[in-house]
């Protein structure tokens, strides 16, 4: 009677299995309405497909108990073919979800996240997949409002083979969130993901992924990260940014990226097998080591530029007694078998100053192997350095004599290897004494290609402005034939006017890459009757070449400008390049600037080179509109090079940031052989400068000659700012004024080879 029982159980449960199989159901929808209908009776094993087509305003909550053999799915019936546009977003909630194929574009999200792994903050997601689905330009208009595009909450999640790219508004792209146990020591895995071109932000708000938050730091969340692919991932400093413990980053690549992989907050963190090339752009970092019980090994990091807290490798001081929020001192940190081609720089000790006393301790650099073309050793020591231990390193220079033990110097020949990494093909005479075979990353390091991470079916593409890659437009010197042009014209094409004198009635609306120029240089002349000439908006870039630029015609009214972007509301960073090109007659009322900045707007680079600047009632650069004092600021890149500057009763530039934040990389100011004439003593220029510049990260002025000008006044803020005033000329002109705002002591800039025939009259 048992084993007849038994052999009923058996039975029944399989019949059970098999019905349960057949109860799966797969819905195909293809409107919110239709998927609404059916979203609150999913069950283990069902299907939800969405048919081709774009879903516009389409908030889609996928809650449901799926189990591990039959998850409850969501996807795309063609892969890349389902665009949710417009106030579109996804929440999870329940547990064994999946979603994929979808694509987020022409619009952002109505709530806090894009794609957020909870329905609300008692309903997370576990054991939940989102794969291959893309998120491209899906940014809030408001650059300020700060929004995440993915959100992790919950227990063992995957988000994995997804493309995100373009996020242009303040947010991290993808956070990690610990808002309580049900969230910590999470097993989350963030692998296999494209992390494309994110444009640099100017201000605090930029990073591309953060695991937790100061507040939760002390608790781990054992999150993964592996190979991932971080393109040109420029919002801040800090790329990656680990507030917690017991994470693992492995396997990762960072190409041509500003900024590092930062372990901000939290302890005993692996950071191994990652990869960071630089290509020699400005900024690009590696890898910032604060807290306690880190481990960085077998690291390989080439080509990278970037100083201070966006070195190639920091260790940081910290504070003693840190609160939460601040930085712990770095204590048994084990960093080893990294290899450091062409860094430009590695900073230990760095952030010492007298909140920051607390040197490192307890840690070890072993193993390491440092190589430079350039012969230079890229060590700097901002504080004691004993309490990190210096073993078995090889480096091609010389080291400083602090280091000098831990170090062998040898001859170092660059082999590159089948996985395009360099290793050093060691000279065993040269380096007597080390155990060389264990020096720098492994000869076998597996580097992730492109071609393994995000989706196949959608583009890896980082923008670039080319002011020449389209059509040439010739026009007359006709008003009307102007504007058409213009609005007509595609990305990358030029018009070309022929000589004579266009009075344009309309200001021109620059929302492309445009490039206007003179068929004849000079011979072209532009004069406005509205309050500009030109506006930059959204997806706008502008170059003008060859033009004669006259505020004759403008309104009798202060305020106006040549060139201004929106007043506010933009949210696409902007280049402005102006070559040759004459500028006068901007004095029909007070405070006419050649280019003003609106508020929140954010320039890429601005380039002033070989005009002529005659006759300006207000600044020429007007870049000082945030003024609220918290880190943000209007352009990243400023150069003004070989003009020429008469009677301007502005500044030549008024650029500012303000507030103490130190997570910005500018803004930067490039200014060489110009020459400036009665500069900068009008009654309305507040800060009575023919040069201003405030909380710039570095400045380079060289080969200037300023003539019975107002003073260069500089103001540093944060952030050890370079700034270099060399082989300028100061004619019947007082020298430059240089203030420290918060540092004690005297000023940090460079002063060499300046000449003045005029005392200062300050």
């Amino acid at each position: 009677m048992q084993v007849q029982f038994i052999k009923w159980l058996a039975v029944f449960i399989v019949i059970s299995a098999m019905s349960s199989n057949a109860g799966a159901k797969q819905y195909t929808v293809s409107s919110p309405d239709e998927y609404n209908a059916i979203a609150s009776s999913l069950k283990a094993g069902d299907d939800v497909i969405l048919q081709n087509g774009v879903y516009r305003d389409f908030e889609i909550l996928l809650v449901g108990q799926g189990s591990a053999e039959k998850p409850i799915t969501l996807t795309a019936q063609t892969k890349g073919k389902v665009i949710l546009s417009g106030r579109s977003n996804l929440k999870l909630a329940g547990q064994y979800l999946e979603v994929s194929g979808l694509v987020f574009k022409d619009g952002y999200t109505p709530s806090s996240a894009v794609i957020a792994f909870r329905k609300d903050a008692q309903t997370p997601a576990n054991y939940s997949r989102v794969s291959e689905v893309v998120i491209d330009e899906y940014s809030n208009p408001d650059r300020q409002e700060s929004d995440y595009w993915v959100a992790l909450y919950g227990k063992h999640n995957r988000f994995d083979h997804n493309h995100l790219t373009g996020k242009r508004n303040k947010g991290v792209t993808v956070a990690v969130r610990l808002n309580g146990e049900a969230h910590q020591e999470n097993h989350h895995s963030i692998d296999h993901n494209y992390f494309g071109y994110r444009p640099v932000f100017g201000s605090n708000g930029g990073e591309t992924l953060r695991i937790g938050t100061s507040h939760y730091s002390l608790s781990n969340s054992n999150t993964q990260v592996i190979n991932n692919i971080f393109e040109q991932t420029n919002g801040e400093v800090e790329i990656i940014s680990v507030k917690s413990g017991e994470n693992l980053l492995k396997g990762n690549v960072f190409l041509s990226a500003k900024g590092t992989l930062t372990l901000r907050h939290g302890n005993n963190n692996r950071v191994e097998d990652n990869v960071f090339l630089g290509n020699g752009v400005d900024h690009t970092g590696g890898i910032r080591v604060i807290n306690e019980g880190q481990v960085i090994t077998n690291n390989y990091l080439e080509g990278l530029t970037g100083y201070r807290f966006g070195s190639g490798f920091t260790v940081m001081n910290g504070v003693p007694d840190s609160p939460i929020n601040r930085y712990h001192q770095v204590n048994n940190a084990q960093i080893t078998n990294n290899s450091f081609i062409n860094v430009s720089h590695i900073q230990l000790g760095a952030g010492s100053d007298e909140e920051r006393s607390a040197a490192p301790i307890n840690s070890l650099f072993a193993n390491n192997l440092i190589y430079n073309a350039s012969l230079n050793q890229p060590f700097t020591l901002f504080d004691d350095v004993s309490g990190i231990t210096f073993a078995n390193n090889v480096a091609n220079t010389k080291m400083i004599k602090e280091l000098s033990e831990g170090f062998t110097t040898a001859s170092l020949p660059l082999v590159k290897g089948e996985n395009g990494l360099n290793v050093a093909k060691l000279n065993e005479p040269e380096v007597k004494g080390a155990e060389t075979k264990d020096v720098g990353v492994a000869s076998n390091m597996n580097v992730v290609s492109k071609s393994d991470v995000g989706v196949s079916w959608y583009p890896k593409i980082v923008p670039e402005v080319n002011f020449a890659a389209g059509k040439t437009i010739i026009v007359s010197a006709d008003a009307a034939e102007l504007m058409t042009a213009l609005e007509n014209a595609s990305d990358g094409d030029v018009i070309t006017i022929a000589p004579g004198t266009i009075v344009v009635p309309s200001v021109l609306i620059i929302d492309k890459t445009i490039m206007v120029t003179a068929q004849t240089p000079k011979a072209t002349t532009l004069s406005f009757e509205r309050s500009a000439l030109f506006e930059i908006h959204d997806n706008g870039n502008l170059k003008l070449e060859g033009l004669v630029l006259s505020g004759k015609d403008s309104p009798d009214a202060f305020g106006n400008s040549v060139v201004r972007t929106k007043k506010w509301g933009m949210l696409h960073n902007y280049v402005l390049n102006v070559e040759n090109c004459d500028i006068e007659r901007l004095d029909i009322n007070h405070s006419f600037n050649f280019f003003t900045s609106g508020k929140g707007a954010f320039a890429d680079d601005i380039s002033l080179s070989k005009n002529s600047f005659n006759g300006i009632t207000g600044h020429v650069l007007s870049l000082d509109k945030e003024i609220e004092d918290y880190g943000i600021y209007n352009a990243e890149y400023v150069s003004i090079t070989n003009n020429t500057f008469s009677n301007i009763s502005g500044s030549v530039v008024n650029l500012y940031r303000g507030g103490t934040d130190e997570s910005t990389f500018g803004p930067h100011l490039d200014m060489q052989g110009n020459v400036l004439t009665n500069v900068g003593s009008g009654k309305r220029n507040k800060q009575s400068a023919s040069v201003y510049l405030h909380g710039v990260q570095v400045s380079t002025l060289k080969n200037n000659n300023f003539n019975e000008s107002e003073p260069v006044v500089v103001n540093h803020t944060v952030g050890e700012p370079i700034t270099a005033i060399t082989n300028n000329t100061f004619l019947n002109t007082p020298m430059q004024m240089i203030k420290e705002l918060f540092a004690p002591g005297p000023h940090t800039a460079v002063l060499n080879d300046n000449v003045s025939t005029k005392a200062n009259k300050r």
